[in-house]
């Protein structure tokens, strides 16, 4: 795992972030630092998934990154399963396939290069996973894209989705933010760092409020959905059809 350096130098002109393959070479590292809990909430989707998943259907996670949630449940859900991991990213896809066969994942899987603002196609899924993911797709195209994903899921599935959210009112908004910084701090990103990946990220990840989530999941059709997971400005959500 590359040590996440990415915004260490300044940088005299900011362009908006994206997974290149600079950022795919170091976001484990990345993630674990700069997202509170990481691998608690990675081992709660796995126990969570794991109530879900039916033999012979298969587990999507739209936004899969390097393939650490198919890490995590390779081991725990049935072999029948079959995963679907979906990205914008091509980088991203190639390390996430290179991970599932170092590993020795066997069991079936398959790896899309996809925008999700556009249809996404899910086929048989017991379990779709966003993680870290919805945050990225742009305001407009998300109740589509979770009405989408309600249309087409198994009756009885679940839809577990973990974002980065607003607090409910701004005043705890601020104070999260600020508790926020204190972690990535505490973690070892300096000032620059930290502002300068707030200002590339400031036009891509836009965040809702953990009620807007919610809602929308309503919205979409889910009759249960329940916070599972909440740490000052990151939640998570499971919600069933």
């Amino acid at each position: 795992m590359q040590n996440d350096q990415i915004f260490k130098t300044r940088i005299e002109k900011s362009t908006d972030f994206r997974f290149d393959a600079a950022v795919v070479n170091v976001f484990d590292d990345m993630v674990v630092r700069s997202v509170p809990m990481y691998l608690e909430f990675q081992r709660m989707i796995t126990e969570i998934a794991n109530d879900f998943v039916r033999p012979d259907t298969s587990l999507y996670d739209l936004g899969c990154s390097t393939g650490t949630t198919f890490l995590s449940l390779n081991n725990v859900i049935d072999k029948s399963v079959r995963f679907v991991g979906i990205d914008d990213s091509q980088e991203m896809l190639e390390s996430c396939r290179k991970n599932l066969i170092d590993n020795g994942v066997t069991r079936p899987f398959e790896l899309q290069l996809a925008d999700l603002n556009r249809d996404v196609v899910i086929n048989n899924a017991s379990v779709v996973v966003l993680c870290l993911t919805l945050q990225f797709v742009r305001p407009i195209n998300r109740l589509k894209l979770i009405k989408s994903i309600y249309d087409q899921l198994n009756p009885q599935g679940c839809i577990i989705l973990i974002e980065k959210i607003l607090g409910e009112t701004n005043d705890f908004n601020r104070k999260f933010i600020r508790y926020y910084y204190d972690m990535k701090r505490r973690n070892n990103y300096d000032e620059m760092e930290i502002a300068q990946k707030r200002e590339a990220l400031e036009n891509v990840l836009i965040p809702y409020k953990l009620s807007e989530n919610v809602q929308l999941l309503l919205e979409s059709g889910f009759q249960s959905c329940e916070t599972f997971f909440k740490w000052y400005n990151f939640s998570g959500l499971v919600a069933i059809k």
